[in-house]
């Protein structure tokens, strides 16, 4: 058995040390196009941040809304991902091992909460501090 495993092993090394050749020219041409985009990604995040600023009157204020927004946005896929693996853990590995089934049960109940939560906060804050302190 440990003579198949070092074998296969082997074979994966040699499959895994391939040589890849390209020129200069389209990597200078794509590195720059990259820092370009990059560039416009900074900058318009920026801008986006100004604005929350100028919005909420604080830099505080404005800070924190604009990470309550990025949460907000990427709490959605996550949260699905996660009630994904909380259903096979109840309802494929959880027909055998019961066990299994109550942590997928607990795994789906809090991903909903967590998303629902992410998904709140932000009108939360926004009533409250544009509400209440104007």
């Amino acid at each position: 058995m440990k003579k198949v495993v070092a074998i296969i092993s082997i074979i994966f090394c040699i499959i895994g040390c391939t040589s890849v050749y390209a020129e200069n020219d389209t990597n200078v041409v794509t590195q720059e196009s990259t820092t370009g985009k990059l560039i416009e990604i900074k900058e318009k995040e920026l801008n986006t941040l100004d604005e929350y600023k100028e919005a909420y009157g604080s830099d505080a204020y404005g800070l924190t809304a604009y990470l309550l927004n990025r949460i907000r946005i990427y709490s959605i896929p996550f949260g699905f991902v996660a009630i994904v693996v909380a259903a096979i853990y109840q309802y494929i590995i959880g027909l055998k091992k019961l066990d299994v089934r109550d942590k997928g049960f607990a795994l789906m109940i809090t991903s909903v909460t967590l998303v629902v939560i992410c998904q709140v906060l932000p009108l939360v804050f926004a009533i409250v501090v544009k509400g209440w302190r104007s």
